[in-house]
C-alpha cells in the first residue's frame, strides 16, 4: 500500500501534465453530474473550495448555485490547524490566502450545518477513502460537522488503487469524476 506523501507526488506529477483546456473541460462533465444530484437540488447552501492549480474548477458549481437562488460559502483558513466557511455573494471577495489559495478576504460566516459540500482532495480510491494535501483541515472540520451530506470532485487520473486510511479520516459520501460517481 503506497504511503499518502507517495500518492499525492504521484498526482501532482500528473496534475501538471494536464492542460488548462483539459481541466476545464472536465470539470465541465463533473458539474453537470454534480447539478444532477438530488443533494446539490434540494440544498438551500452549498458550501464549495475555490479552485487552484488545477484542481477541478467549482467557479461553475458556484455560479449554478447562486443562480438557483442558493446561498454558497467557501472556506478561509483562519488560524492555525482551524478552517470556517464564510458566504460568498461574489468572486471580488476572493484574494490569495492561506498558501495562495482563494480565499474570502471579508464576509459573514456562514452556519448551515446541512449545507451541501464539495470537498477537494488530491486522490482517492473507489472506497472514497481520501488523500487530502496533508494538513487535515477537512477532516477536523467535517468531524465537528458531520451533518453536511458530502461529495468530492476529483478528475478520473485522481482515483487510485487504494489510499491509505487512517482513523481521523473522514470519507465523502460520493466522488465524482468526468466519467463516473463512486458511491
Amino acid at each position: 500500500m503506497a504511503e499518502k506523501k507517495h500518492i499525492r507526488k504521484q498526482i501532482f506529477e500528473k496534475r501538471k501534465e494536464l492542460t488548462q483546456e483539459q481541466a476545464e473541460q472536465d470539470s465541465r462533465e463533473i458539474c453537470k453530474k454534480v447539478f444532477a444530484l438530488s443533494q446539490f437540488q434540494k440544498a438551500a447552501c452549498v458550501y464549495a473550495y475555490v479552485d487552484y492549480n488545477k484542481e477541478v474548477c467549482t467557479r461553475e458549481i458556484i455560479e449554478k448555485a447562486w443562480e438557483m437562488g442558493k446561498r454558497v460559502a467557501v472556506p478561509k483558513v483562519t488560524g492555525p490547524g482551524t478552517m470556517k466557511y464564510y458566504y460568498l455573494e461574489s468572486f471580488e471577495q476572493l484574494k490569495p490566502g492561506y498558501f495562495q489559495i482563494p480565499e474570502p478576504a471579508w464576509g459573514k460566516e456562514a452556519e448551515e450545518e446541512d449545507a451541501f459540500l464539495i470537498v477537494p482532495g488530491v486522490a482517492f480510491d473507489e472506497n472514497r477513502h481520501r488523500a487530502g494535501y496533508g494538513q487535515g483541515f477537512y477532516d477536523r472540520y467535517l468531524a465537528s460537522h458531520r451533518k453536511h451530506p458530502t461529495a468530492a470532485v476529483a478528475f478520473e487520473f485522481q482515483i487510485v488503487e487504494e489510499v491509505p486510511a487512517e482513523v481521523t479520516d473522514v470519507f465523502p459520501d460520493l466522488v465524482i469524476t468526468e466519467k463516473r460517481v463512486i458511491q
